[in-house]
C-alpha cells in the first residue's frame, strides 16, 4: 500500500563562506577556530569542545545549587581559573554570546587615474 503523504525535503546551503574566525566570549576569552563556517542565514552557532581545547581552555560541568554551568577554565601556575561560565537551556545545550574580534589588513593598492585610461 501507498503512503498518502508525500514529504518534501529541500536542502538549504547556509554556509556561504568558511575561514579562520576569532572570536570573543563575554569574559574577554579569545578562541581562534580555523575552519570556521559563516552564513548570514544563521541565528546561532555552535562551538564544539574541540575548538575550545585546541584554544589551550579546559571544559568541565558544575552545578550551582539547582543550575548547570559549564565551565571553560584554563591552568595558570598549577592554579585552575574559570575564565567563562555558560547558561544551559533546557533543551540541554550551553550558550552564551559571542563577538568578532574585527581585524583590519593593510595592503598597498595603486590607484589609477579614469583620465589616463
Amino acid at each position: 500500500m501507498q503512503s498518502q503523504y508525500q514529504y518534501h525535503i529541500k536542502f538549504i546551503k547556509l554556509n556561504e563562506s568558511s575561514g579562520r574566525a576569532i572570536i570573543m566570549l563575554p569574559n574577554g576569552t579569545k578562541l581562534c577556530i580555523d575552519d570556521a563556517l559563516h552564513s548570514s542565514k544563521s541565528s546561532r552557532n555552535l562551538l564544539s569542545f574541540k575548538a575550545i581545547r585546541f584554544n589551550g581552555y579546559h571544559i568541565e560541568t558544575n552545578k550551582e545549587g539547582s543550575e548547570e554551568f559549564l565551565y571553560i577554565t584554563s591552568i595558570v601556575s598549577s592554579q585552575k581559573l574559570i575564565l567563562e561560565k555558560l547558561s544551559i537551556f533546557s533543551s540541554g545545550l550551553y550558550y552564551t554570546t559571542i563577538r568578532i574580534v574585527e581585524t583590519n589588513i593593510a595592503i598597498h593598492q595603486n590607484c589609477l587615474d579614469p583620465k589616463d585610461q
